[in-house]
């Protein structure tokens, strides 16, 4: 059997009495979460749903979530997570490219949900709180088979060029990331609790929040809504052991007006990814609240998680780790060739982890591979102990005068200005140089800088080449569902001042 779900089941089986999940009053078992799982199964079942039939779900993170996506795997269908912010013509391109048979979406975007739904010829079926407790369908009693390189899930890419791309992630993909992470890193027991800030259609939230947490017998917290200050009082609260988290979750707790006073005792260990985790925001976090994060790196192609920080021995700041057992990593050069330490080059990534393909897309999965290694699209380096280090995506290089400067290194040093709290650097087309620097950045409440002497900053620390010529001030930058910063939709002013 080698069904993603039997993972679950088997904890369900050992602590039926526990407690898997729980956001505010309304909490479920390991018994009553498989029991609702299975229900899910049944009416999918009696919808017609047939082994490898696609079945989507556009919920936030409520209990129903780990209920339907277990339930989805128990009848051998593939799960296909949606942000539950999608509007109808992108609901119809997610469902459509996906061919599922069906979508479970929350009552509040219904709408957008039909919509798309009418367009891609899908079933809806709405969800919201009393959901769990109110499936009528007889429970699936029996797991449905699926070979381990069977798709388990489809989980789509940013889009950061084109239609964002189907990553089919298997049912052995999946089990192994998580297991992989969950005892080897995490080394996570029964008395332990994992506080769920993350999205659960994300990949990070998905394996490393709930797979983790409900392969290993934990309790999962969930937070609907992320503050700094939420966050703080769950922690305290829930008595919460474990945390994984966006850059941007660490800072908005070490700067919330309450983090002096808070209770974070209970916390043992930290992790963070989808960005950049500046030194600042480490430093800070850690002083506060006297406990570890360690950063690793990771793509919704990959499962998500490559490489971490060791929890235990030699914990390299502002390295993203060593590879998990089971993955491989290296960095080339454009001829595909590995690179010594030090020099800088593409990171890719072989191993139990990665993806089977893009849905549908020979040719964008052809091109995605070299000689069996997936290419990350991220400029890295390695260490003489084989620790990785991200400079930044490649599709990020600025290059202004024929320099390659990596926008990561220029938000580095932002991040040590002490009012800076956000920063984002871009390439502006210039007409001799190609393109110049510019950086977006969000200061503290109730400071004012002037964006001249930013520049001076950066540049009384970096090379000339790279300090960014045109600074502008937001309210905040742009994030993604999981608080990332998105770089990408970044604009400058249309007529920025520029720094000489």
């Amino acid at each position: 059997m080698t069904n993603l779900v039997t993972s679950f089941l088997s904890t369900a089986n050992a602590s039926p009495t526990a407690t898997a999940v729980r956001l505010g009053a309304q909490a479920l078992t390991y018994a009553e979460l498989e029991n609702a799982a299975r229900r899910v199964a049944g009416l999918l079942i009696h919808r017609g749903i047939k082994p490898g039939d696609s079945v989507a779900i556009m919920v936030p993170k409520i209990v129903a979530f780990p209920a339907l996506y277990y339930g989805i795997l128990l009848a051998g269908g593939v799960v296909v997570p949606m942000n539950p912010l999608l509007k109808n013509r992108e609901v119809a391109y997610y469902l459509g490219d996906s061919g599922a048979k069906l979508v479970f979406a929350w009552h509040a975007v219904a709408l957008e949900a039909q919509a798309g739904a009418l367009e891609a010829h899908t079933s809806v079926v709405e969800v919201d709180e009393s959901f769990v407790g109110s499936i009528s369908a007889a429970p699936l009693t029996d797991v449905v088979d699926r070979d381990e390189d069977d798709t388990a899930v489809i989980l789509y890419t940013s889009g950061t060029t084109g239609h964002p791309k189907g990553a089919e992630l298997t049912h052995f993909n999946l089990r192994r990331n998580a297991d992989r992470f969950a005892h080897d890193w995490l080394k996570l027991s029964a008395a332990d609790v994992v506080l769920g800030c993350l999205p659960l259609f994300h990949t990070f939230g998905q394996t490393v929040s709930m797979n983790c947490t409900l392969f290993s017998g934990a309790t999962l917290v969930l937070l609907p809504q992320f503050t700094g200050d939420l966050a703080l009082d769950a922690i305290e609260k829930e008595k919460v052991t474990i945390f994984a988290g966006v850059p941007t979750m660490y800072s908005a707790m070490a700067e919330a007006p309450g983090s002096a006073d808070a209770d974070a005792s209970t916390l043992r260990l930290c992790c963070s990814g989808g960005a950049a985790l500046p030194l600042d925001t480490l430093t800070s976090f850690e002083d506060t609240f006297h406990t570890v994060i360690i950063e690793g790196y990771g793509l919704s192609e990959t499962s998500p998680v490559c490489c971490f920080n060791p929890p235990e021995g030699d914990r390299k700041i502002g390295s993203v780790g060593l590879p998990l057992d089971g993955v491989e990593m290296r960095v080339i050069n454009d001829d595909g060739e590995t690179l010594q330490p030090g020099e800088l080059g593409e990171i890719c990534v072989r191993g139990e982890n990665v993806m089977k393909g893009y849905l549908g897309r020979p040719t964008a999965t052809a091109e995605a591979f070299i000689d069996g290694w997936f290419r990350t699209g991220d400029i890295g380096k390695t260490d003489d102990d084989g620790y990785f280090y991200i400079v930044d995506r490649k599709k990020s290089l600025i290059i202004r005068g024929g320099y390659n400067i990596y926008p990561r290194e220029v938000e580095e040093v932002l991040y040590e200005h002490p009012d800076i709290v956000e920063a984002a650097v871009i390439g502006i087309p210039h007409p001799t140089l190609g393109e110049e620097v510019g950086a977006a950045i969000a200061v503290r409440p109730g400071t004012t800088v002037e964006t001249a002497a930013i520049s001076e900053f950066v540049k009384a620390r970096l090379a000339a080449y790279k300090y960014p010529r045109h600074v502008w001030v937001l309210d905040e930058l742009p994030k993604g569902p999981t608080g990332k910063i998105l770089r990408r939709e970044v604009q400058p002013p249309a007529t920025p001042a520029e720094a000489h």
